[in-house]
């Protein structure tokens, strides 16, 4: 299975497996407390990305009682597992020199972290921006990743394919109901690899190619019916790409895919990306 190294800003490292082939690490029956347990919010020291999470998860966390931490905190009491942890965390994939990705993660402690941090349970992973390079675009979103987590959470609890079944979960969404959304695509989440020719083929009358300014404030102004396009990919050549769409109404998360980055896959919605969307429409 492929690995990845996780890196708390502010240096805390933790070894975890990576949510391939879309599966989370747990289990139904892991998460059968988490309403009744108290969940600790892991607060990157004075930042800009740490001050709108808090702020985030104080307008919108509901499923459970909360309270923020800091890093030293965290790293003190991992083991207890009455306790669930949200935490921003950058992350470098097996292979790489240097982590690539910023996650934001829900743990749940575990006696065993104790001794191995690996062994805490990943319930939940959603990337979050460039570890060495944020756009800005991230703080628009985060707050969207906030409550997607939270939903995942509240469903895995009650179903054990949904446990095991994270993207195919919010890609449901699409399935769903895709086919009545008007999509906004940022221009600039458009992989290299994308041609006119592309764009003719799949982009119906109501999917739209625009600027980031004009794509990010329909979602900020909650526009009716609309889906959102962001890319969280690494600064650099290597990685992983991870394309979303999220509803500008609901805040749900409608789609998430990625790909592994290289000569013939550049960071963005690719041309498959597309014609995966046409097919729901």
């Amino acid at each position: 299975m492929t690995k990845r190294i996780t890196s708390l800003i502010l240096g805390l490292c933790l070894c975890l497996s990576l949510f391939a082939q879309g599966r989370v690490n747990t289990r139904k029956y892991i998460l059968n407390d988490f309403t009744d347990k108290l969940t600790r919010v892991v607060l990157p020291g004075e930042s800009l990305i740490g001050s709108t999470l808090r702020e985030e998860v104080v307008n919108q966390w509901t499923a459970s009682a909360f309270e923020f931490c800091t890093v030293e905190e965290f790293e003190r009491d991992l083991s207890r597992d009455d306790f669930y942890f949200l935490v921003l965390a950058d992350t470098r994939f097996k292979g790489e020199e240097a982590p690539g990705l910023t996650f934001l993660t829900l743990f749940k402690g575990t006696p065993e972290a104790a001794e191995d941090r690996s062994k805490l349970h990943e319930i939940i992973s959603l990337p979050v921006c460039a570890a060495d390079g944020a756009s800005g675009r991230e703080l628009v979103y985060l707050g969207a990743m906030v409550e997607a987590i939270q939903a995942f959470t509240l469903a895995a609890m009650e179903s054990e394919l949904t446990a095991y079944g994270r993207d195919d979960w919010f890609n449901g969404n699409f399935s769903r109901e895709g086919h009545t959304k008007r999509i906004w695509i940022c221009e600039d989440d458009l992989a290299p690899q994308v041609q006119d020719a592309d764009k003719e083929k799949f982009l119906d009358e109501d999917i739209f190619i625009a600027s980031e300014d004009e794509v990010d404030s329909r979602f900020i102004d909650g526009g009716y019916n609309v889906l959102t396009s962001y890319v969280a990919a690494p600064s650099s050549a290597e990685g992983y790409s991870y394309q979303m769409l999220f509803s500008a109404d609901s805040r749900k998360l409608f789609y998430i895919q990625r790909h592994k980055l290289g000569k013939k896959k550049g960071p963005g919605f690719l041309p498959e990306d597309l014609k995966r969307i046409a097919r729901k429409r």
